[in-house]
């Protein structure tokens, strides 16, 4: 690579086929309504949408139970009292918002006392050399534990710690920022994303069948395995393609050191001993004989257990906040815990208020029974058609990927997909649970594509620091490789779950039911 590439794509006077692509793409998605103005006027479709399809007497009947379900206006007297009773029902009885708010109660507190920004710190910096690339990719996959802060917070951290061992900063930056985002439905743990999504997929999934429930650990057997990959070929990426373009390259900035408190080391030998007692209480409370998280059966799928996770998760991180914050001083009374909680909920502010419209559109779309209607309408031409089994998630992903680019918010891109694709695969026999894969991979290996995405400019404002000449062009360059393969290879894994019919999750399985 010469120094001339580090502007690929980023001369305004000489633009390359990828900027002006890229240009087209970025003023098209800035042009488009905010999430909220789109929700709202996607309620607002449903309501014309579905005094139409009454007037013509749209009307299916319910696969389970044979019963006529024709569609119902929302502009009759009945549908307008719906919409004045339900507007705040809707809301407050939104399944993730109550999810979200709990899981980030505690996941925020382990964040804003310093425990994770620490606790990646000491395991990149303790690494071997010769690990950095596989460390850096793993932390990076699993640090979606810290939500999008991860793609502020390890980029740099990632970029120091190869310079300190004699590697090109932006080596370590690209690999961080890639893998943080791109690998973001991935991880060890269940994290705010799983939480986000199962809740949304729920609320989805009822317009079928009115009992269903995904939980947040749907897909977890899956993002264990996607870990352990992704990081192997984010590795591979790393040494082979962007390293080898970073040779001859002249960093020209600097990095300022990352501190921490001078308790961090007790604290997180604190947080490792509660951690431990934690766990072992857990697992005595599982195993006790007739435990009341175990199923009638004495077994774990379906139980009480998984479908309160939760709740569990939120009191774990509780706990290793605490412990942390006490143990470093950051945490002195319980206002400081009250307001570490706030600061949050504060970033939550704006997916707050998405929900309130996205609640109504969700609401209007099952009521007038428009979702069933699509959803077995369309699945009885997908058959017609044998447009059918894995070619149809494939291409289901591949709309997805499209999307991202667009609206660049996950949760906004899946409260809009999934009441029309998670009703309509559930009737051709697919698990709710395994319905959110193919959307998931996609919108997370393209996240780090999109150029409405906030984070693609705090990241070139990063690199610019070491390339000042860098241009959005040159960061998507160097993005490309690991969007490209990290779709690529999750199309695969997700075909050796299919094809062999791997659990995706505990009781979630890919083949129709």
């Amino acid at each position: 690579m010469t120094p001339d590439d580090q502007t690929l794509g980023g001369d305004p006077e000489n633009p390359t086929r990828m900027d002006r692509f890229l240009g087209a793409v970025e003023r098209f998605g800035n042009k488009l309504p905010d999430p909220f103005i789109i929700f709202v006027a996607l309620a607002l479709i449903v309501i014309v949408l579905s005094a139409i399809a009454a007037a013509f007497g749209a009307s299916v009947d319910h696969p389970g139970t044979g019963e006529a379900m024709p569609v119902r206006s929302l502009l009759s007297p009945e549908g307008v009292l719906y919409i004045l009773d339900s507007l705040i029902d809707n809301f407050v009885g939104f399944a993730p918002l109550g999810l979200v708010l709990t899981i980030m109660l505690g996941i925020g507190l382990a964040e804003r006392v310093g425990f994770l920004g620490v606790l990646v710190r000491r395991l990149m910096l303790a690494a071997p050399a010769k690990l950095a690339t596989i460390i850096t990719c793993f932390v990076g996959i699993n640090m979606n534990l810290a939500s999008d802060a991860a793609m502020i917070l390890l980029p740099p951290l990632a970029a120091l710690v190869f310079k300190e061992i004699g590697r090109h900063p932006v080596t370590g930056f690209v690999a961080g920022f890639a893998c943080a985002g791109a690998g973001f439905t991935a991880n060890l743990m269940i994290s705010g994303t799983d939480v986000l999504l199962s809740g949304i997929s729920t609320e989805a999934a009822r317009i079928i069948d009115p009992e269903a429930l995904v939980t947040p650990v749907a897909n977890w057997y899956f993002n264990i395995v996607s870990v352990f990959v992704l990081t192997l070929v984010g590795a591979v990426i790393t040494d082979r393609i962007i390293a080898p373009r970073m040779k001859g390259v002249q960093a020209e900035g600097d990095i300022e050191t990352i501190e921490e408190p001078a308790e961090a080391g007790r604290g997180l030998r604190n947080v490792g001993i509660a951690t431990l007692v934690f766990l072992a209480l857990l697992v005595v409370f599982v195993a006790w004989p007739g435990s009341v998280l175990r199923n009638e059966d004495g077994g774990l799928v379906p139980s009480p257990f998984l479908s309160n996770i939760v709740p569990i998760i939120f009191a774990f991180f509780i706990t290793v906040g605490l412990t942390y914050g006490i143990s470093v001083g950051v945490i002195r009374s319980g206002k400081d815990v009250v307001a570490k909680m706030t600061e949050s909920i504060v970033e939550l502010a704006p997916y707050i208020v998405l929900v309130f419209a996205a609640a109504q559109f969700i609401a209007y779309f099952n009521w007038s029974g428009l979702g069933t209607w699509l959803a077995i309408s369309g699945a009885d031409a997908l058959v017609a058609i044998e447009f059918t089994g894995f070619a149809l998630l494939v291409a289901y992903s591949c709309l997805s990927a499209i999307l991202e680019f667009f609206i660049t918010s996950g949760s906004a891109k899946w409260a809009l997909e999934s009441p029309v694709f998670v009703p309509l695969l559930m009737q051709l026999g697919y698990d709710p649970g395994f319905i959110q894969l193919p959307y998931r991979v996609a919108d997370s290996a393209f996240n780090i594509l999109a150029p409405t995405n906030p984070y693609i400019f705090v990241a070139l404002g990063f690199l610019r620091r070491y390339l000042p000449k860098a241009g959005l062009g040159t960061l998507i360059a160097l993005m490309l490789p690991y969007a490209v393969s990290f779709f690529l290879v999750w199309q695969v894994l997700l075909a050796v779950f299919y094809f062999l019919n791997l659990p995706v999750g505990p009781g979630v399985y890919p083949l129709p039911a």
